[in-house]
């Protein structure tokens, strides 16, 4: 059992891709046990895959689900918030701490929706938790203990990276790392077609590509250096790199993620109204 998470059973609303990405972190880490941990899913295929898969129990009773859990997750979609809290607004209390991962539903959204003060946690995973590589942030409401912040940074630091945020910049948080997953794959997509115009076979293409991105995204997480520092290493005069950058450069690519992420930011903002 991981030192800073306390003997406690996980219980998660919605048995979707997150919720067992976390799940397989949560076991890879020895943070919980599986019979500690309980998914409330409606769908019977998924909770007999996921209660195969991983040795927990799974139900589609809410009253069950909270009367077994200290922690609750809530990681069902934001389009779902209003008919799911109204569901469990009756049987969550104060023992409970709530974790959301729904995109743009606020705290006070959260606090409003359930009968008594609940300790409350806001969170912006992102999808490649679901290799144990995800980028994490979170925003806590004042009833929020120490104690709680550690079991947040334990739980999604099992799946990832995971960091503490004042909860208005959540919403640039999920512009940033919460889409930022789809942006990188648009550019893998982009260098493999890229790579098959030059002549590539495409199998070829896709293996070269993803291990490039892989490779940079390493390099620039382990050497710790700025991305400009490491973009001048690859850059010779007069060679290939900057010839191909100039194309960039000419084409706004900067500019352009920079746009794509206020405008994932700002419908987040959207979301959360």
């Amino acid at each position: 059992m991981g030192a800073t998470l306390p003997l406690a059973n996980i219980g998660f609303v919605g048995g979707g891709q997150m919720a067992e990405a976390m799940v397989r972190g949560i076991l890879a880490a020895g943070l919980a046990a599986p019979e500690q941990i309980t998914i409330a899913e409606p769908m019977p295929a998924r909770r007999e895959y996921l209660a195969k898969e991983y040795g927990i129990a799974c139900t589609q009773d809410p009253a069950e689900l909270c009367q077994k859990s200290e922690i609750l997750v809530l990681a069902v979609k934001p389009q779902l918030a209003a008919t799911v809290l109204a569901a469990y607004r009756p049987l969550v209390d104060q023992r409970h701490l709530v974790f959301s991962i729904m995109a743009g539903v606020t705290l006070q959204g959260l606090a409003e929706a359930f009968a008594v003060p609940v300790r409350l946690i806001r969170v912006m995973p992102n999808t490649p938790a679901l290799v144990l590589a995800g980028a994490a942030a979170f925003s806590p409401n004042d009833l929020v203990t120490d104690r709680d912040r550690k079991i947040a940074m334990a739980l999604f630091s099992a799946v990832g990276t995971c960091v503490e945020v004042p909860e208005h910049l959540l919403d640039a948080v999920t512009g940033l790392s919460g889409s930022g997953p789809g942006y990188v794959f648009a550019f893998i997509e982009a260098m493999v077609d890229a790579g098959v115009l030059a002549g590539l076979p495409r199998p070829v293409a896709e293996q070269l590509t993803v291990q490039t991105v892989l490779g940079s995204a390493r390099l620039a997480l382990e050497s710790g250096e700025h991305p400009a520092i490491l973009k001048g290493r690859v850059t010779s005069p007069g060679g290939t790199t900057i010839a191909g950058l100039r194309v960039l450069e000419k084409g706004a690519l900067r500019g352009t993620i920079m746009d794509a992420v206020v405008a994932a930011t700002e419908r987040s903002r959207a979301l959360g109204g």
